[in-house]
C-alpha cells in the first residue's frame, strides 16, 4: 500500500508541476526568420503567453552592424512585442534580437535574420 501511495503522490507532484515548467516561446514573427520582404515599416513577434513589457526588448541591427531606431510596441493582450520605424528599411540584411521576461519570471531570448529586397 505504501508503494501505491508513494507512486500516487509522485505522479501528482509531477503532473501539477508541468504547467509551471512551461516557458513563453516565440510563436510567430513578421518578417519571419530567413524571409526576403519588401521594405517593412514594422516588426512583430508573438509569444505563447503574456510577458512583462517593461522588462522586454527588441532590437534591429542592419548588415553593417548599425542599430536601427524603432519605437517599441506591445499588444493589448501582452503577447506581441513589436516595433515601428520612422522610415521603411533600406535594402539589405537585418538581425532581430529580442528578450522577454515571461510571466513565470524566466527570461527568454532569441535572434533571427531577414532580408529586405
Amino acid at each position: 500500500m505504501n508503494r501505491f501511495l508513494s507512486l500516487a503522490v509522485t505522479s501528482a507532484v509531477i503532473l501539477s508541476a508541468s504547467p509551471a515548467l512551461a516557458h513563453a516561446r516565440l510563436v510567430s514573427a513578421t518578417p519571419g526568420d530567413g524571409a526576403t520582404v519588401a521594405a517593412p515599416q514594422t516588426i512583430s513577434l508573438t509569444f505563447s503567453e503574456r510577458f512583462a513589457a517593461p522588462f522586454s526588448t527588441i532590437e534591429l541591427v542592419d548588415g553593417r552592424g548599425r542599430l536601427v531606431a524603432l519605437t517599441k510596441t506591445v499588444s493589448e493582450d501582452g503577447k506581441t512585442l513589436g516595433g515601428s520605424f520612422a522610415a521603411p528599411l533600406s535594402t539589405g540584411s537585418y538581425r532581430v534580437t529580442w528578450a522577454i521576461a515571461a510571466a513565470d519570471g524566466h527570461r527568454m531570448t532569441g535572434t533571427y535574420s531577414f532580408t529586405v529586397r
